[in-house]
């Protein structure tokens, strides 16, 4: 009855076979791997160098692409080029915290610079203008992101709640102005021809302090002329010729750029300090009356900017009380007290 029945038909592949089979692929795939190593040794080279540092000689891998890219400047680890103490670790402890919550509420995306790499800038004469060169970074990082907003390590985000495009982004020809006719602390002369602003959108949104531009806090948007923009700015004729003269580097460099260029004016628009970027008491301590400048909890601003903290005041403190406060905001009960 089963004479007819080939019994090796049915285990044509024994385990033996299998396992044989596993090794000649693993053998094969060895062969070519050693045979091509140097070409995969420099694939994976590029792969961890993009992903690792601040050379983006690949876009990075992400299963989504979000809008918008939170840019937090920082000394991640510290090390041999500056060494920090308990309060400054705890600074940094708190600031990158804050970002990385705020981003994981509203999905965006958070990349973490470390700023002592400026000492590579020092004999360019440009060490104040990391900042451009981070940006010009995380362009070509986020190639399919909207928005990148840039925050100092002395920022702290009040108001976690609301995200950018509900406080700011939606609403941006009518929370932003796009002449100084108000405000200009700078007394900046506007004598060159006309700019179109009604037929040209807002690609770089900033605010004025009592010095000028303030750049610990601003919005820009990926477009061809933030391209163009973050080329200009970092263009070798102004760190060369005017390093000596600008006290402020690359907030000098935007001012005058803004102020001779009409296709620089034409995209930028200005929010009121206290939108994105409230000082604390301290700051601008020459118009300590003002109440432009100054964070205000019952009128919960959105961050405040600590600027220049660590000049005569204490940056631990500041953080340490702000943190408090907005930690006692975002509690269900205070709204009854």
């Amino acid at each position: 009855m089963f004479n007819n029945i080939d019994i090796e038909s049915d285990f044509k592949y024994s385990p033996k076979d299998k396992l044989n089979q596993s090794n000649t692929i693993i053998s094969q795939l060895l062969y070519y791997l050693n045979k091509y190593k140097k070409f995969v040794f420099a694939i994976v080279s590029l792969v961890l160098i993009s992903l690792f540092t601040n050379f983006p000689l690949i876009p990075h891998l992400r299963l989504t692409s979000p809008k918008v890219v939170i840019i937090l400047a920082a000394n991640e680890g510290g090390g041999v080029l500056k060494w920090k103490g308990a309060q400054e670790w705890s600074i940094e402890r708190s600031s990158i915290a804050n970002k990385k919550d705020y981003a994981q509420r509203h999905g965006y995306d958070l990349t973490i610079k470390d700023m002592t790499l400026k000492k590579r800038y020092s004999h360019e004469w440009r060490e104040s203008w990391e900042k451009v060169d981070i940006l010009k970074q995380a362009f070509r990082q986020n190639p399919n992101a909207e928005w990148f907003w840039w925050l100092d390590l002395h920022t702290y985000i009040m108001e976690p709640q609301l995200s950018l495009e509900e406080h700011i982004i939606n609403n941006l020809n009518n929370l932003t102005t796009r002449q100084l006719n108000d405000f200009n602390p700078l007394n900046i002369k506007l004598d060159a021809p006309y700019v179109d602003y009604e037929n040209n959108p807002i690609d770089l949104v900033i605010t004025q302090d009592c010095g000028g531009f303030n750049l610990g806090s601003f919005l820009i948007r990926k477009s061809k002329w933030s391209e163009t923009l973050l080329d200009v700015w970092w263009d070798p004729v102004f760190y060369e010729q005017m390093h000596m003269s600008w006290e402020h580097k690359e907030q000098d460099a935007l001012e005058t750029l803004y102020e001779l260029l009409p296709w620089v004016r034409e995209r930028i628009a200005f929010l009121p300090l206290r939108k994105i970027n409230s000082f604390p008491q301290g700051a601008c301590s020459e118009q300590s009356d003002d109440p432009r400048y100054f964070y205000n909890e019952d009128d919960r601003d959105f961050v405040v900017n600590m600027a220049g903290c660590d000049w005569g005041r204490d940056c631990w403190n500041e953080m340490e009380h702000y943190k408090a406060v907005s930690k006692k905001l975002q509690t269900p009960w205070y709204k009854f007290w």
